[in-house]
C-alpha cells in the first residue's frame, strides 16, 4: 500500500509542482469570481486548486514584507517584516541571535480553504555557515482545527499539526524529523516517531532538499487519517493517523509557516545570526 500510496502523490506532485511553477507565480482557487478578477490584476492566476509561489518575481536584495506575504498567500498572521529576505529568486529567512521562537524567527501561519486532504512540495537549503545549535522548527505544514502546538498536546480531539524540525542529537548528527500534534499523541510536545531523515548521516549545509507532504483528515473517532513526509523522494513518515475526535474540527484549515529556533530552553539558542532559504512552494487542495 505504501509503495501504491507514494507513487501515485509524490511523483504526481513533483509534476504538478512542476508545470505549475514553470507557467505562473502563484495559482489559487479562490472563494468566489471577484477574487479571481483581484488575482488577475497582481499577476495571479486560477488553475483548479493548486497555488505557487516561487519568488523569482522579487527584486535581488529585497524585503519580504508582510504585504509581500499576504499578495502571495492571502491571510496570513504572525509574519516579521524584518526577517524576510528576497535572495536570488529564494525567500530567505533570518534567525536572529540569542532568540527562540517569534523572538527569533518567523511564527507565520496562512488562511487555506478547509479541506479533507492537502498536499504540499517545497524546497528548503541551510546556509553554508549555519549554526545547527540544538534545532528548531522548519519550513511549511499544515494545521487542522484548532492547530495544536507549543506545548499544548492535541488529546481533547479538536485539532493538531504537521510540521517538520531539524535537530542535532548528543552524538552531533543533524536530521530532519517528523513534528506532530495529534489525539494520540504520546507525550506532550510533538512526536517525532523516532523517524529521521536521512536515517544516518547528517543533513548538509548548502544542499537542496526537497520536501513532500501530504495530509489527510479521519473521519469521527476513526483512525482513517492520514500523513505522508518526503524528502528528496525518500519516505521518512507514510501512516495512518487519529488526528481529532470532534468532527467538526476534523478538517485542515491552515498552512503553517514555522522557522524559528527551539524548544524554549537556552541551549537551544545560537549566537550567531541564521538564514534558511525556501522556493518553488506549491500546495494542492485535493478535496
Amino acid at each position: 500500500m505504501n509503495s501504491t500510496y507514494f507513487m501515485r502523490h509524490a511523483v504526481a506532485a513533483w509534476l504538478l509542482g512542476s508545470v505549475v511553477i514553470a507557467s505562473c507565480k502563484k495559482d489559487l482557487t479562490p472563494a468566489d469570481p471577484s477574487l479571481a478578477m483581484a488575482g488577475a490584476a497582481i499577476g495571479i492566476s486560477v488553475i483548479n486548486s493548486t497555488w505557487s509561489v516561487n519568488w523569482d518575481n522579487y527584486a535581488n536584495g529585497t524585503t519580504y514584507t508582510a504585504t509581500n506575504a499576504a499578495n502571495d498567500f492571502g491571510n496570513v498572521t504572525g509574519w516579521n517584516n524584518a526577517r524576510g529576505y528576497i535572495s536570488n529568486g529564494n525567500l530567505r529567512i533570518q534567525l536572529d541571535p540569542n532568540a527562540l521562537s517569534a523572538a527569533g524567527g518567523v511564527v507565520a501561519n496562512i488562511d487555506v480553504a478547509d479541506g479533507a486532504a492537502y498536499e504540499m512540495d517545497y524546497d528548503i537549503r541551510f546556509h553554508s555557515q549555519f549554526d545547527w545549535s540544538r534545532g528548531g522548527k522548519v519550513g511549511f505544514g499544515f494545521s487542522i482545527g484548532d492547530g495544536n502546538a507549543g506545548g499544548d498536546p492535541a488529546w481533547d480531539g479538536n485539532g493538531g499539526t504537521l510540521r517538520l524540525m531539524w535537530y542535532r542529537n548528543d552524538a552531533n548528527r543533524v536530521y530532519f524529523q517528523p513534528y506532530l500534534y495529534y489525539r494520540d499523541q504520546p507525550g506532550q510536545y510533538g512526536d517525532d516517531f523516532g523517524l529521521s531523515y536521512p536515517a544516518t548521516g547528517s543533513i548538509q549545509k548548502g544542499t537542496t532538499y526537497h520536501v513532500h507532504l501530504y495530509i489527510k483528515s479521519n473521519t469521527g473517532s476513526n483512525t482513517n487519517g492520514h500523513v505522508q513526509i518526503v524528502i528528496n523522494g525518500t519516505i521518512l513518515l507514510d501512516r495512518d493517523i487519529r488526528w481529532t475526535t470532534n468532527d467538526s474540527k476534523r478538517l485542515i484549515k491552515g498552512v503553517t509557516f514555522h522557522t524559528f529556533r527551539g524548544g524554549s530552553q537556552s541551549y537551544w539558542e545560537s549566537s550567531t545570526v541564521g538564514y534558511i532559504y525556501y522556493d518553488n512552494l506549491s500546495i494542492h487542495k485535493i478535496n
